[in-house]
């Protein structure tokens, strides 16, 4: 029995014994036959019932769980199935709940693996399982004009959307479903070269535009789209420290700063695997099943596809290409990001748009760099333009915040040269004259409010610019950081260094400066975790201000300032021990 299997059965099996007990059994509840997650309310959404309901379905007609045809069992998921067919809403669509009412593209997550579960029952033909696979169907029909009719918040919605009208297509034969699949494919595919989707999510949304792209490439026989799959997978291969977290540091979601793993790449790269017979992906694939520590999105189950699809799946006798542990990999090094930008301005949206968010740092360039257990990326267009992993220490960040802009800096451009790496950007800050009287709106003798005026007419006037750079240089045991300002004098700036809570944060210039946030006045700054140590040197505080304006240091993390103020031309130290 395969290894990644048989621990998911395992794994699984554990799901539905504990989550049976949280079952509303409550028949005037109107949340009867939901089953409680983490919000204490059972939520019909992707990671709410649905999602216990995928591991009750793989145990039910699976022989080698313990669950197998198990009467109890049944009437639970049938139960389960009433309470879906009870939160769906009149227009067919179901509530993320957190927020994202009567949304269809949270609705299309469910689609996503309610298909599954629905097609799983039918196809294992257990006459006792029909009524409650009924009811899954109805529930899956009742969807069906949402998803013909319904938008997307963020660009990877659309592909969400996508892979359920795909997946309703292949039960119920409407054209019309292909049809809407193919207007939102019609807008193209937003995936650079190198494999970059728009919200930059190595943590979350990545995996989801995968597997739906995966989907919809073999219902609709687009094999086309599989090529972006394979270019995203190609790319992470790239982006995991040596502990197996996934690099979030430049996500544009949620997934920002926070702690993910491989596990919900797993189907992505097993299927893709099987598809091209590629070791590479067998590896990853194998490394991203050790990472499943319990059931996904409904959309993405592991097990619940593997008994689905074992085909498509089967990776036997696939030999394992050696993971990348030694490299240095650039990434969107050529994708054209200013090109992109300038061409935006002529659109008409003037970078607004409603409920969602531009992205505007698509496609921006990076460098990972690994060396077995020290992996570092270098980042433009965020506001962290570098961190590092070295053993068990955890330099989560580093950010440059000035009072020019003010805020934090966000380097645009990244250049690589043959000893190391340079951030630049110009900021440019003004002001505003007086609207042109031929164009200003009627009536404003009376009364003029601010936000009627046409501000897009005013001329600028006193225009400042102000450049910074940043070189970044390994060596056999340290990195160096150069950074220079122009000859603008006065602007007070503020180094920062981000480090994960877990460590010992010791030096004789360090002085407390809030939570958490430390002020590195003179001296070296030693910071230690799992038996490895990083030194920070020299300290600096040519300014007493403790927090630039628009910036913020959250709490959960430690902070490490330095203090420059224009010109500057300073050299930092970051010693790995």
């Amino acid at each position: 029995m395969e290894p990644t299997y048989k621990r998911l059965v395992q794994l699984y099996d554990e799901v539905t014994q504990s989550t049976l007990s949280k079952q509303v059994k409550d028949a005037s509840s109107k949340y009867a036959g939901g089953i409680m997650d983490a919000s204490g309310i059972p939520r019909p959404n992707h990671g709410g019932t649905p999602s216990f309901m995928a591991c009750w379905a793989c145990a039910l007609v699976n022989s080698d769980s313990r669950y197998y045809h198990d009467p109890e069992l049944l009437a639970a998921f049938e139960l389960a199935a009433d309470f879906m067919l009870n939160r769906q809403h009149a227009d067919g669509t179901v509530s993320l709940g957190s927020t994202n009412f009567n949304s269809p593209p949270d609705t299309g997550f469910v689609v996503g693996g309610v298909t599954q579960m629905y097609r799983l029952l039918l196809g294992h033909g257990w006459a006792d399982s029909e009524p409650a696979a009924g009811k899954l169907r109805l529930f899956l029909e009742r969807t069906i004009p949402a998803m013909l009719t319904g938008g997307c918040h963020t660009p990877n919605h659309r592909w969400v959307l996508t892979a359920a009208l795909s997946l309703l297509y292949e039960i119920f034969k409407l054209p019309e479903l292909a049809a809407r699949a193919e207007e939102w494919l019609a807008e193209g595919l937003d995936i650079t070269e190198d494999g970059e989707w728009t919200e930059r999510s190595n943590g979350i949304y990545n995996a989801v535009s995968d597997i739906a792209l995966y989907h919809t490439g073999r219902v609709l026989n687009r094999p086309e789209l599989l090529e972006a799959v394979r270019r995203n997978l190609r790319m992470m291969v790239y982006l995991v420290h040596p502990s197996g977290e996934i690099v979030t540091d430049y996500s544009g979601r949620q997934d920002f700063g926070h702690s993910y793993d491989l596990a919900t790449y797993f189907l992505s790269y097993r299927f893709m695997a099987a598809h091209d017979r590629d070791p590479l992906f067998a590896a990853m694939a194998d490394s991203a099943g050790s990472r499943i520590r319990g059931p996904e999105g409904v959309n993405n189950n592991a097990l619940l596809q593997l008994l689905l699809y074992p085909e498509e799946t089967n990776i036997d006798g696939l030999e394992r290409a050696p993971l990348p542990d030694r490299y240095v990999q650039v990434i969107n090094g050529s994708h054209p990001v200013r090109e992109h930008l300038e061409a935006a301005h002529s659109v008409g949206h003037h970078m607004q748009i409603r409920h969602s968010s531009m992205h505007p740092a698509f496609g921006a360039p990076l460098v990972r760099i690994r060396d077995r257990e020290t992996s570092a990326t270098v980042m433009a267009r965020t506001p962290s333009f570098f961190s590092l992993r070295h053993g068990g220490v955890r330099l989560l960040g580093v950010k440059l915040s000035t009072s020019f802009s003010p805020g934090v800096v966000k380097f645009e451009e990244l250049e690589a040269r043959e000893h190391g790496y340079t951030l630049s950007v110009t900021m440019e800050k003004g002001y505003t004259g007086p609207i042109p009287r031929s164009l200003l709106p009627e009536g404003r003798e009376r009364m003029s409010p601010w936000y009627l005026l046409p501000h897009q007419h005013r001329p600028s006037t006193h225009v400042q610019t102000h450049r910074l750079t940043a070189e970044l240089t390994p060596g056999a045991s340290e990195w160096t950081l150069r950074v220079v300002s122009d000859e603008r004098e006065d602007v007070l700036t503020q180094l920062t260094f981000i480090l994960g809570p877990e460590g010992e944060l010791a030096g004789e210039g360090l002085e407390p400066v809030g939570e958490g946030r430390y002020m590195l006045k003179h001296g070296t700054a030693r910071y230690a975790s799992g038996g490895h140590a990083l030194e920070l040197a020299p300290g600096c505080c040519e300014h007493f201000v403790t927090e630039v304006r628009e910036d913020s240091h959250p709490a959960g993390c430690r902070y490490v300032h330095m203090n420059w103020v224009t010109p500057f031309d300073k050299t930092v130290t970051i010693r790995l021990l």
